[in-house]
């Protein structure tokens, strides 16, 4: 039997098939992405969940001339497979295949690529007054979720756009039942009414006609006073029409015919509008309908049993730093957490369960989140903010303004610095050290395994000198296990883990452990290698590596991080600073670009950021120089 996806290979094509077809397209849509995420991973709930939006927008609207931007764009699978991107599906976050965002580059149906939440509405109203300059006809739609709302970008947004008057759509897709208590026939019934062309003609005439009679004005005030009543009565929207936005709903966001049928009234009418649907996350997969929080992003699964397919038993950073925190939490009850959304992403739903009045989630609000945690600080607190490294980026004004500049004791926890693989650019958490570094009174610390973590957070809780930053990657400790026995470790102390005569490999983080394989494979070569642990990168332990300098003319230094401000350049800027010259420094660090998607470990070999990358770059730096000179010089 043939399905209607088959013959789908453009929003054209979808403009062919009867309106009666469209439930049994979305069952083949649900298939197909169940499918290739069991094999892929993904974000999985929030894809099901906006299937019917997504075939309905494309079969009301003209897709790539109307603009459809959708905020995180996480959720914009069912939009490439619908937009020529079918045949590729199976490649979706794999290395060389489909992004799992929107992206530019990729195609032109993606209008504007996001991986952080809040920035649709924004964006959106930016294309719209680009339209009205250049006098173009087209609509504008920005898909924003209900977490979306949390954070204050999304409301800065909505406030202009009300404000502006432009003809554009905004449909908040409410999957978490936070403002839909009113789904239902009168809902329904009354944003079918409010929604059709002829109510909209015979409000215009009304509107016409009381401007023409006596004391006009008293008497319009009066009829939109009976709408807005009617509204606030049986709608939650009201917030929204006071933002100047004409509100419809909510409705049943998995109606498609019935989203088909408002979407074509709402189209027609100008000015600012928003539609609220209600969806279930997951919807179409009771496994992930059952368990919205592991299925909203997977790795590989089983799709008949819903149970991971787990490729490893190691041990994240993540965890670690989970039951670190739960312990710490124990011992100091001053001691707070704090995450944007992301309690279970970033290990932190023991503490909650067990300091629940201590646990502070702020919802997608990274700005409000550090500047939160400074009150904390400021009022006698220790708050530790758990929060990925590509996200902090977001409250960088915060971090600085009002934190650092007043040295309160903010703890920030950074997850997923370096590179995160699948996810991509807008995940790579490639620019903390870089950024943190522009910021005075910023301790910057990368601890090499689990039990360095639990050494560096167990500092921070004592150190109240100003804010620390601890940073660690989306990848798995060396060790099979950390006990939470606590080792003191000196503010801005490095460590020798392995020492050599012919050259110093300075390493940081997650490149202590390939910088000592390497040192493994160079011996072979009769390379002797110095590795130090440089787990501060600020302050940075000027003592050893002054020694070092004076012992060494060959320093190669490795970090997961970009080049531009990152750890190379602090030690390049140290040796300048002092007046050390004739060293040969090779800097090994993440290239001035934005790295694409791809296997976390093959990135990282594909950029020489591996065991064997720091060998070879050891090897050639060696070669370069006279044998004499590169052995290690006696005191």
């Amino acid at each position: 039997m043939t399905k209607h996806l088959d013959n789908i290979n453009s929003p054209d094509d979808l403009k062919k098939l009867d309106i009666g077809d469209l439930p049994e397209l979305a069952e083949e849509l649900r298939e197909m992405i169940i499918d290739v995420v069991s094999h892929n991973g993904g974000h999985l709930g929030a894809n099901l969940g906006v299937v019917e939006l997504t075939t309905a927008l494309h079969y009301v609207f003209e897709s790539p001339k109307d603009v459809m931007i959708y905020d995180v764009s996480h959720q914009v699978y069912t939009h490439k497979i619908l937009t020529g991107r079918k045949d590729r599906f199976h490649t979706i976050r794999t290395d060389g295949g489909l992004s799992g965002f929107a992206n530019r580059s990729e195609s032109e149906y993606d209008n504007f690529g996001a991986g952080h939440a809040c920035t649709a509405l924004s964006a959106a109203l930016g294309f719209a007054a680009a339209r009205d300059l250049k006098g173009e006809e087209s609509d504008v739609i920005a898909v924003v979720g209900d977490g979306s709302l949390t954070g204050g970008m999304a409301w800065e947004g909505l406030n202009q756009i009300g404000a502006s008057g432009r003809k554009m759509l905004v449909i908040l897709n409410d999957n978490n039942m936070s403002i839909s208590r009113n789904v239902g026939a009168i809902s329904k019934y009354l944003t079918e009414i409010l929604a059709d062309e002829p109510y909209n003609k015979i409000k215009a005439e009304i509107w016409k006609l009381t401007g023409l009679l006596p004391k006009h004005e008293a008497l319009r005030k009066t009829v939109a006073s009976v709408e807005e009543s009617l509204k606030g009565f049986l709608m939650p929207g009201i917030i929204f029409e006071k933002f100047g936005l004409r509100y419809f709903g909510p409705i049943d966001g998995h109606d498609v015919k019935l989203l088909v049928k408002t979407l074509e009234h709402i189209r027609k009418l100008p000015g600012p509008k928003i539609l609220h649907i209600s969806t279930v996350k997951g919807k179409g997969y009771k496994f992930a309908e059952a368990d919205t929080f592991r299925f909203h992003g997977v790795s590989k699964f089983d799709k008949l049993t819903g149970k991971s397919i787990t490729l490893s038993k190691s041990l994240p950073y993540t965890k670690v730093f989970g039951e670190i925190m739960t312990y710490l939490g124990g011992i100091d009850d001053r001691i707070c957490a704090i995450t944007a959304a992301m309690s279970s992403g970033t290990g932190l739903s023991g503490f909650a369960d067990k300091y629940p009045d201590r646990f502070f989630d702020v919802g997608i609000a990274e700005q409000h989140g550090v500047t939160f945690a400074a009150g904390l600080a400021a009022n006698g607190m220790k708050p530790y903010f758990a929060v990925y490294s590509t996200f902090l980026q977001r409250g960088f004004d915060q971090a600085l303004h009002d934190v650092a500049l007043q040295k309160l004791p903010v703890v920030f926890c950074l997850d997923r610095a370096g590179l995160v693989g699948d996810d991509g650019p807008t995940h790579h958490g490639a620019f903390d050290i870089s950024y943190l570094r522009a910021i005075p009174n910023m301790v910057i610390a990368a601890p090499r395994d689990g039990r360095e973590l639990r050494d560096l957070l167990a500092l921070a809780a004592v150190y109240n000198d100003g804010p620390m930053a601890i940073r660690y990657p989306r990848a798995s400790v060396p060790e099979e296990k950390v006990d939470l026995g606590v080792r003191p470790i000196k503010m801005g102390s490095w460590e020798i883990v392995r020492d050599g005569d012919h050259v110093a490999i300075l390493a940081v983080g997650s490149m202590v452990y390939e910088a000592w394989k390497a040192a493994d494979m160079l011996e072979k070569d009769g390379i002797s290698s110095r590795v130090i642990n440089c787990r501060f990168v600020r302050p940075m332990d000027e003592a050893m590596l002054s020694e070092t300098l004076a012992g060494y003319d060959k320093i190669v230094t490795v970090c997961e991080n970009t080049m531009n401000g990152g750890f190379g350049e602090a030690i390049l800027n140290w040796t300048a600073d002092h007046g050390i010259t004739g060293k040969n420094i090779k800097t090994m660090e993440i290239p001035d670009e934005f790295i694409e998607h791809g296997n976390r470990s093959l990135l990282l070999a594909n950029l020489g950021l591996d065991s064997e990358g720091i060998a070879m770059a050891v090897l050639r730096l060696h070669e370069k120089t006279d044998s004499k000179t590169g052995a290690r010089k006696s005191n």
